[in-house]
């Protein structure tokens, strides 16, 4: 009865309810949300309070209902909307960070209080990665941001708090209460006193154009919206739109597929009579897509130099995300349907309302969350294991009935057995336990039934090799799962950063667009920047990642992070340094010089496999154990230049005009998949994020190298007998598997 007397009192004040004028020029396009949906409900709820019910597009737009030409329209907003905290001017994109609380946070308050402290706009954990590949200049800590953010309430259940409570106090470099903008671009004046500064240059010429407070460079595969919309509103990789608004035009890329919300399950979007739900892979790739290069991983797209095969008329192969690509063996999780969000968290993504540094500080899941172990099923496992805090915490994690209120948006699923929970102790919204199963509800549309291990293990469908690898070598417990079941990663060694001063042309800075954005939501026009940003690499690799421990104390698989060789042009364009490795002072295994700030990275590469890797690419590889491809063997020393042209059999070189091939990195004197020796000297960083990240010790590694063990008893060949056949054959005699 109340909100009829204010809808009356509103209509009263504010005149007759009005019909959508909007659609004289935007007649044909698409309903944002289905209109059975709740979000449709709610719209119209809003539109009615306003005076307006005929008028949703109002509600998240703004503008000028009224309003007889495109400018008038435009412009402006209802003063009714004003009042209860809508948009206060009209929003082109109603989803940017920089006035979303006036539209999508009418109704989603929680995602847009917490949405500044996600990494998605702070990037807090790049930026740290490009400091410490310029010598460290902020250490471990991880308080250098996109912009100034300060920590807010820490969302999540009780359990959770307790957790991220205890994690701040572990890793407190990780957890700052307030970050500091990233400085602006140096001139070329102040680089030539220190060098160090052209990592500012670097960082807002080419990393920083993903976050979500900018739409990032228009190229194909890269289109996308701000803030919410950045993920909720789909673009496809052409760029193009494909619903029938006549005012849009379709033969201009930069614009959305359609004028529809993607997110749940229960919003279909409808493209030429194809339906889909949830937030397809291919929108988390138009960011996604260097760095760990998951999302490009995950739908199984390695990054190639090479342009074959051709296409249809006989060009090369299109670019995607500026890149081209081989297709390797997919993730078996998209293989199944699933996308991103359907393991990641609301707090993975939207953010938890505190500042985290970086992904492992941010994501709470693990594998062992869905699939258990072969001794216990998910919910007898304790909060913890697997993260960062396992052993602190003892008691069975259980499952919950109940979700908490920044959970129930979109479709709520039946807990049936109760919801499962993540290490860290939030409840999955989609996952649940029937009996002894578990039960993904996805985006997309699919119940995915799972048997966790321990039933595997009890109905005897787990192979020999599984269970020599998780039951029987104890040993095997303190891996990741993915570290088996990751067959490739993408290696990318040696990242060579060139920036050049002298170049007249000035570039985009694309953090000065969210810097200056304008009244209306939209990106600034920004700086344009002196030094020219060019990137290449020593060589590309993809199959058995090296090994290392990773922040959460477990082996995992690695990939160089940002082996930066960093060659810097000045004014005069003569370099001030060049093809330089910075060294960090008081690094994780540094000398008295300091360690090298070159950096292979614990991943999850998002590449896993039913089918694991085999026992001999870890156990008789010395490229996993941290000593290089083929033990470094195969490599000549990058520290030495070499001349390819005619030359005497002591090696002198003839020709006076002769010019060297390959110039020398003077501070690399092993390769770059080389990180310890079999000494245990560490060569390179190995994480710098987490404290526990490390390489492989000289236990770990004297535990893992099996090279010639095999040969001490079997000097002959057996050649009846397949190696892995006999193998498995003497491991049932040892160990009695049946």
């Amino acid at each position: 009865m109340k909100k009829l007397i204010s809808v009356l009192a509103l209509t009263l004040i504010f005149g007759q309810a009005k019909a959508n004028n909007c659609l004289k020029c935007h007649r044909g396009i698409e309903n944002i949300v289905p209109p059975e949906s709740r979000m449709a409900k709610a719209l119209k709820a809003v539109a009615e309070k306003i005076g307006y019910p005929d008028n949703t597009c109002i509600v998240c737009h703004g503008g000028n209902p009224e309003g007889k030409t495109v400018k008038e329209a435009h412009r402006g907003t209802v003063e009714a909307l004003k009042k209860i905290g809508g948009a206060e001017e009209f929003y082109p994109d109603p989803g940017s960070p920089w006035v979303n609380e006036h539209t999508c946070g009418l109704c989603h308050r929680f995602e847009v209080e917490v949405q500044k402290t996600s990494l998605m706009f702070t990037e807090a954990g790049k930026i740290q990665g490009a400091l410490w590949a310029f010598g460290g200049l902020e250490g471990y800590n991880h308080r250098v941001a996109n912009y100034r953010v300060k920590r807010g309430k820490l969302y999540g259940t009780e359990e959770y708090r307790k957790y991220m409570e205890e994690l701040q106090k572990a890793e407190p470099q990780l957890f700052p209460k307030e970050t500091v903008p990233v400085p602006g671009a140096p001139k070329a004046e102040e680089v030539e006193k220190n060098v160090s500064k052209a990592v500012y240059t670097y960082l807002r010429q080419e990393c920083l154009r993903c976050h979500t407070g900018v739409k990032g460079r228009a190229k194909r595969g890269d289109y996308r919206g701000m803030g919410c919309s950045a993920c909720h509103v789909p673009y496809s990789n052409e760029g193009y739109y494909e619903g029938k608004d006549p005012t849009i035009p379709k033969d201009k890329p930069g614009h959305p597929l359609v004028h529809e919300i993607q997110g749940t399950r229960s919003l279909k979007v409808k493209v030429h009579g194809v339906t889909y739900s949830g937030v397809p892979v291919e929108t988390c790739n138009s960011c996604h897509n260097r760095g760990k290069r998951i999302g490009v991983s995950y739908e199984g797209l390695m990054e190639s130099p090479y342009g074959s095969p051709y296409s249809e008329d006989g060009s090369t192969q299109p670019k995607l995300h500026t890149k081209r690509y081989i297709h390797l063996h997919p993730d078996v999780h998209y293989e199944k349907g699933m996308t991103c969000q359907d393991c990641h968290t609301t707090l993975d993504i939207h953010g938890n309302g505190i500042v985290a540094g970086t992904n492992l500080a941010a994501v709470e899941v693990e594998c062992q969350d869905c699939h258990g172990t072969v001794d216990k099923f998910p919910w007898e496992l304790p909060l913890g294991y697997g993260d960062e805090l396992e052993g602190k915490f003892k008691k069975p994690r259980g499952v919950v009935f109940k979700l908490p209120d920044y959970m129930k948006y979109g479709k709520v699923y039946k807990p049936e057995d109760g919801y499962l929970l993540t290490s860290r102790g939030n409840p999955f919204g989609n996952v649940v336990r029937r009996g002894n199963l578990v039960v993904v509800h996805t985006a997309g549309g699919k119940d995915l039934i799972l048997k966790p291990l321990k039933l595997l293990y009890r109905e005897g469908k787990l192979s020999k090799e599984a269970l020599v690898a998780m039951k029987f070598v104890k040993g095997h417990g303190k891996l990741e799962c993915y570290t088996c079941h990751s067959n490739w990663a993408p290696q990318c060694y040696g990242c060579h950063v060139k920036i050049d001063y002298s170049k007249r042309k000035r570039h985009c800075d694309w953090l000065s667009k969210g810097e200056k954005h304008l009244k209306n939501g939209l990106e600034g026009k920004g700086k344009k920047i002196d030094g020219e940003v060019k990137e290449t690499r020593s060589y590309l690799r993809w199959e058995n990642p090296p090994l290392v421990v990773n922040g959460e104390h477990r082996v995992s698989p690695a990939i160089p992070g940002c082996q930066t060789v960093i060659t810097v042009i000045g004014k005069d364009g003569k370099p001030i340094v060049l093809n330089h490795i910075f060294r960090v002072p008081n690094a994780e295994g540094a000398g008295k010089e300091g360690q090298k700030a070159i950096d292979i990275a614990p991943v999850q590469p998002h590449t896993v496999s039913k089918r694991a890797r085999s026992c001999e690419s870890c156990h008789n590889n010395p490229a996993a154990m941290g000593y290089g491809i083929s033990g470094g063997r195969l490599m000549a020393p990058p520290d030495k230049s070499y001349v390819v042209d005619i030359k005497t059999q002591d090696g002198k070189v003839v020709p006076e005009r002769a010019r060297v091939q390959i110039n020398a990195i003077p501070d690399l004197p092993a390769d770059w998949s080389r990180f310890v020796t079999e000494t245990g000297r560490q060569l390179q960083t190995v994480g710098h994020h987490f404290k526990g990240s490390r390489p492989l010790n000289n236990r770990e590694r004297a535990l893992l190298d099996r090279r010639g063990v095999c040969l001490a008893c079997h000097k002959k060949p057996f050649p009846q007998v397949e190696p892995s056949g006999f193998l498995l054959d003497h491991l049932e005699k040892v160990f009695k598997v049946k």
